[in-house]
């Protein structure tokens, strides 16, 4: 029976523990479940592994784990933009497994549909691929990776029904629905939480995957990079700005 939480510190506070696993959805600062990773972070929970793509930014995101010196792991795909992160690596502070992104993303999805290990040839001849078993196939190798499932996931959803299906929005699905599916708890904050039940055919996650869901608190969605290019000045515009100084105040 999915339940709804009246906020992230009550679905957060009976579940997490120290040394806990914890899967968390989003790519960057998109699709962060900002409610329930300040949650863990005010629990006090130590000694987490945490499995994301990444770890956020500096004062944002998963890095907010970092500063409180929560996070004794990470497996993640990329952590460039994260200073703290690198600095605590290097100090020792941290450990650190890196993963191919898309490698990531199949052990989340098979951690979630109970598969214990597959076969992939992404990271052979590499650091990815020491220790790990090989298998030759169709004459070419494969190293093996592990599925991934979680003590506990943070997920980031557009909308939930009362059955806890959801629906992400845009470029926000990203990790998400993997995630979802790898937690052995699975804790979901959603933008909108209605009242009828979401279209079958329309619905991303099913709601059996889900155990508890909280209303996300309305925030400015923060953007990592902001990378654009001047606007093209308009032929017209050095006429009508000619035209608007002559004209007189009104």
């Amino acid at each position: 029976m999915v339940k709804r939480m009246p906020d992230a510190a009550t679905a957060v506070a009976d579940v997490i523990r120290d040394g806990m696993t914890i899967a968390v959805g989003g790519f960057g600062l998109s699709g962060n479940p900002s409610d329930l990773i300040e949650a863990v972070r005010d629990s006090g929970a130590k000694d987490l592994v945490i499995v994301s793509n990444n770890m956020g930014v500096d004062g944002k995101g998963l890095g907010l784990l970092l500063e409180n010196q929560q996070v004794r792991k990470v497996v993640a795909s990329y952590v460039g933009e994260n200073k703290l992160f690198a600095q605590q690596f290097l100090d020792g502070v941290l450990e650190v497994e890196f993963v191919p992104q898309g490698t990531l993303a199949e052990r989340l999805r098979a951690g979630g549909a109970g598969i214990p290990a597959f076969y992939t040839p992404t990271g052979v001849g590499t650091q990815v691929a020491e220790g790990k078993p090989h298998a030759e196939f169709d004459g070419r190798t494969y190293v093996q990776e592990r599925g991934i499932v979680a003590d506990l996931a943070l997920v980031k959803a557009h909308r939930a029904d009362p059955a806890g299906n959801l629906v992400y929005r845009f470029t926000a699905r990203n990790f998400n629905p993997l995630v979802a599916t790898a937690g052995r708890v699975s804790l979901i904050e959603a933008e909108v939480l209605q009242g009828a039940h979401l279209d079958p055919d329309q619905i991303h996650t099913p709601g059996i995957f889900v155990d508890r869901v909280v209303l996300a608190t309305p925030r400015e969605k923060d953007i990592e990079q902001r990378t654009v290019r001047p606007r093209p000045e308009s032929p017209d515009a050095p006429a009508a700005a000619a035209a608007a100084e002559e004209e007189p105040a009104a």
